[in-house]
């Protein structure tokens, strides 16, 4: 289908044309057949003029009956094409090849659009015909050549001797990778010979610079077989395009997609950087380098309105296609201090992106201030640089730079906007960086602030921990652990991890660790601590904005170990349950009743309790440790039990045998692990006595106190001690229940317990002067370190600690 628009040299818009004026001629109709236009070829082939045949039926031209000319529309089809008899004015007959479009006319009405070939009448003598192709040959708007069926050149036209600076009488004879020694040129041969073999045309890409050309150019080859009448091969056609622009087009749009795949792999400022100068070199430019202010190094908020002046940045990278990058004169982490009149500081105060040439004025009066600079660009040949800001959300971060010295041409605007395209997505990506890494920071500081520093000194175990957050990309999360002395020598070892990760998780961990010491000073037994650890995390989720923050849920682990008994009472919150060791190298994991995570609520905590021999070692960690891409949790829970077997000298070098066995490099969760080797108080530690329930065994039971005291060497806190006992084992006569007893504990203090039946616990209490009781506790605690009570499944231990005097 095609309109009178559509061809306007089959409409005689061109009269002077012989072939047009001679072999072809022209006329419309409507969609009913009727003659709208009557072009002037018409009138001299059949005749008529365009007053007597426009707004006729078409079909009074036909020989043959009249329907004939209704075909077009008979069809119902947009194109038609055969033979046909028309009827000249005279009355002799025309016999045509016919071409029938349908198209839309200007007005939007249908139409059919009539060519009418002559085969009648005689074309242009022969010479004028042979001088008219061999015309459109030279001169044809591509590049053509002929070539023999031995590759060899028969006839090249205007624009081929253009491209091969070489004239075509000289390149007669010669085969194309003789006169051009590119690779190419071999794979445009070997596609020739396989038409010559085939029949088949073949297409080919190139680009390359030619000798007639001052740069590379994208060509778009088609290769033909050419035939004689009897169909026999008498060589290749060799017709070439130039595609530049198209192929500059598609590869600026990969470029683009490139860099929207592999910029801001990381929340890394430098590996960001870095991704930038690797897109670009060598697809853009053969240096590239990416210089960042000083503030992103402090985690500084930017410095408010434009930058003018000099401006000192830090080299965050640079990518050459010259192996070491011999174009730098900053390393990588240096600072530079740049002049107000060099371009990178004139982009940034201009906030505009800029293309300079050497020759320009700028990069003289630089040169000029920086004579190794100077020196270094002729050495390597630069002639053309671009210096774009890396802006986001109206922060400016820095610049980058890109250079050529190896590509011949020039940075043009194309090169520029390509260059803000990828440096405006790599500035994205390194300000969300500089976000992510303050915030990180930040919540990192505060998660080292909560976890513990140092502990106190204890007995009960030996121990060691290891702490490892996660990668930048999970953020910082809330696993904890902790060792916390308890009354009798006992000690209470904790892990715990809360849900999710950044700020909100350390702050919860952070109260949730308080909460967990705070319980663990009244004594409460792991069950009853869980279940009020519990009511906390139930409490914070009601106060926090789950919209915002996310729901807060946790798990806990808490175990208790009286190195007196060798007895380890534990209960876990949805935590994994521990690893234990026995000296004789059995190892295992501990079957412990599986309690729900703590803020479900409504569910209980169940306690077990297990003896372990004295040596044993307790492996508690969080779930980060056994849960990894490479494994599930069976094969981490059998994993860390072998590393855990591994001979090591120390437990600092278990641990690292533990984490070097079980994690990659970057872990993809925090992870807390605590190992505790469990010692024991033997009965020459220990003495135990039980006390009747009558006042008159005060005094009896001092003595043994003072003569336990004198067997252990510390005959000179004798009195403190007896005052002490003398006053807890009269308040348990008083006030207490049977059975009662009392018990000292030489460790790096002397623990006086005494236990009695009653849950009611002791308190102190101002005395008035004429009272004749109630000083008894209130002269316990001005004599001692520190004391407490806690309660037992039958009744209750008062007890208090004394400094040692140094041995």
């Amino acid at each position: 289908m095609c309109s009178d628009a559509a061809l306007p040299n089959a409409r005689g818009d061109r009269p002077d044309d012989p072939v047009e004026a001679v072999y072809t001629a022209t006329a419309t109709t409507d969609e009913r057949g009727i003659v709208t236009e009557w072009g002037e070829e018409a009138q001299q082939v059949l005749g008529y003029l365009p007053e007597e045949i426009v707004g006729r039926p078409a079909a009074d031209l036909f020989v043959q009956d009249a329907a004939q000319a209704a075909w077009p529309a008979l069809t119902g089809r947009g194109r038609w094409t055969g033979r046909a008899t028309l009827r000249h004015r005279d009355g002799h007959r025309v016999e045509v090849r016919l071409f029938a479009h349908r198209g839309v006319a200007n007005g939007g009405a249908g139409e059919w659009f009539l060519v009418f070939a002559v085969e009648s009448r005689p074309g242009p003598p022969p010479p004028e015909n042979d001088a008219l192709v061999r015309w459109g040959f030279a001169h044809s708007p591509c590049i053509l050549a002929i070539y023999d069926t031995e590759l060899r050149s028969v006839q090249a036209n205007a624009d081929m001797e253009r491209a091969l600076a070489m004239s075509d009488d000289r390149m007669r004879g010669l085969r194309l990778s003789q006169i051009l020694a590119h690779p190419d040129a071999e794979k445009n041969e070997r596609a020739m010979r396989h038409v010559l073999e085939t029949g088949e045309r073949q297409f080919l890409e190139n680009y390359l610079r030619l000798p007639g050309e001052s740069r590379q150019h994208a060509w778009s080859i088609s290769l033909a077989p050419l035939r004689d009448p009897a169909g026999s091969l008498l060589g290749v056609c060799f017709a070439a395009r130039d595609t530049t622009e198209q192929h500059r087009a598609r590869q600026r749009l990969l470029l683009v997609t490139d860099a929207s795949t592999r910029i801001g792999s990381t929340l890394d400022i430098a590996r960001t950087a870095q991704e930038l100068v690797d897109v670009a070199v060598p697809q853009l430019a053969d240096f590239s380098s990416v210089d960042l202010l000083t503030f992103l190094d402090r985690g500084d908020e930017p410095p408010p309105g434009p930058l003018t002046g000099q401006v000192t940045m830090r080299r965050a990278a640079q990518q050459s296609v010259l192996e070491g990058v011999p174009e730098a004169l900053v390393a990588v982490g240096s600072v530079a201090t740049y002049p107000e009149f060099s371009p990178p500081a004139e982009c940034l105060a201009a906030d505009r992106p800029a293309i300079y040439e050497m020759t320009d004025s700028a990069i003289a009066k630089w040169a000029a201030f920086d004579p190794p600079r100077a020196a270094k660009m002729r050495s390597i040949g630069a002639h053309s640089a671009m210096v774009v800001p890396l802006r986001a959300r109206g922060v400016t971060l820095g610049v980058a730079l890109f250079a050529r010295h190896r590509r011949p041409e020039p940075f043009d605007q194309d090169d520029l906007w390509l260059a803000e395209e990828i440096t405006a997505r790599a500035a994205v990506c390194i300000d969300n960086a500089r976000r992510y890494t303050r915030e990180r920071t930040t919540a990192a500081t505060l998660q080292r602030s909560l976890l513990p520093q140092t502990f106190p000194d204890q007995s009960a175990v030996e121990f060691a921990f290891r702490y490892l957050p996660a990668g930048a990309e999970a953020g910082v999360g809330g696993d904890w652990f902790d060792v916390i002395p308890l009354s009798g020598a006992r000690v209470a070892l904790v892990v715990g991890d809360v849900v999710g990760h950044g700020i909100q998780a350390s702050a919860t961990m952070g109260r949730l660790r308080t909460a967990v010491h705070t319980l663990a000073d009244i004594d409460l037994p792991p069950d009853e601590l869980l279940t009020h650890l519990d009511d906390l995390v139930i409490r914070l989720s009601a106060e926090t904005d789950t919209q915002t923050a996310g729901d807060i849920g946790a798990t806990c682990l808490y175990a208790v170990y009286d190195p007196v008994s060798r007895r380890c009472t534990l209960a876990r919150a949805g935590h994994p349950p521990p690893a234990v060791i026995t000296p004789d190298g059995a190892a295992d994991i501990l079957d412990l009743p599986a309690g729900p995570p703590l803020g479900l609520g409504g569910l209980p905590f169940e306690a077990a309790e297990v003896e372990l021999p004295e040596g044993s070692l307790l492996a508690f960690y969080t779930d980060g440790l056994i849960e990894t891409r490479r494994c599930d949790v069976d094969e981490g829970l059998s994993t860390l039990c072998q590393a855990l077997r591994q001979p090591a000298p120390s437990l600092d070098a278990i641990c690292d045998t533990v984490l070097k066995a079980m994690l990659p490099a970057r872990p993809d969760d925090d992870i807390a692990l605590l190992l505790a080797r469990t010692r024991s108080l033997g009965a020459g530690h220990v003495a135990t006595w039980d006390v009747p329930s009558d006042p008159s065994c005060v005094a009896p039971t001092r003595q043994n106190a003072a003569d336990q005291l004198t067997a252990w060497g510390l005959e000179e806190g004798s009195f403190t001690t007896e005052l002490v006992v003398s006053e807890l084992v009269t308040n348990a006569i008083r006030y207490g229940e049977p059975p009662i007893q009392l018990r000292l504990i030489h460790d790096r203090s002397l623990i006086c317990e005494v236990s009695d039946g009653s849950s009611t616990a002791p308190h102190l209490r101002r005395a008035r002067v004429l009272d004749e009781g109630g000083r008894g506790l209130l002269l316990v605690a001005q004599l001692t370190q520190r004391w407490g009570t806690r309660h037992t499944p039958h009744g209750k231990t008062i007890w208090a600690e004394q400094k040692l005097p140094p041995s």
